[in-house]
């Protein structure tokens, strides 16, 4: 499935739809204002809380967590200290998995994989518009995650 993220800049108060690749709604991103720590709630087009997205507070490197609906932490998205030739960062699942980010998160051109394998796929390349990207899912990959973690990377990259 392909979503379409119409991306606005990361302000106080800052909402916006992800959009399926028929146009419908898919999902809102409802910024959450006077908070302590930026966060994000990800919610279907019911009103149904998805995902809670938050930065976490008081790490060495910039990290945020993904809960899901009954405030489990389901995802940790943390940048690689050290990574010479490209931007990188690394998702720690709460089952024990992982994901790797790769590619060049600023152009929004980056692959999320699980081992070895691409799960997601975001580009800017499939569009005309400068502020829109796009999110391929594979089939069998869980699409809320795999967006809550998107909008992970585009605020930490904001960030820096």
């Amino acid at each position: 499935m392909k979503y379409v993220v119409r991306e606005r800049l990361f302000t106080v108060g800052d909402d916006y739809w992800i959009e399926d690749e028929d146009g419908a709604k898919a999902f809102l991103v409802d910024a959450k204002v006077l908070r302590l720590r930026d966060t994000f709630e990800l919610k279907d087009p019911q009103g149904r809380l998805v995902a809670v997205i938050k930065e976490k507070a008081l790490t060495v490197r910039d990290a945020m967590k993904i809960e899901n609906s009954g405030g489990d932490v389901i995802a940790t998205v943390r940048k690689k200290l050290f990574t010479p030739f490209r931007d990188k960062f690394h998702v720690e699942l709460a089952d024990g998995g992982e994901l790797e980010i790769h590619g060049n998160l600023i152009d929004k051109e980056y692959r999320i994989e699980a081992h070895g394998d691409t799960v997601a796929e975001i580009s800017r390349k499939w569009f005309r518009f400068r502020d829109t990207y796009g999110v391929r899912v594979a089939d069998a990959a869980d699409a809320g995650l795999l967006l809550a973690v998107a909008v992970c990377v585009d605020h930490l990259v904001e960030e820096d």
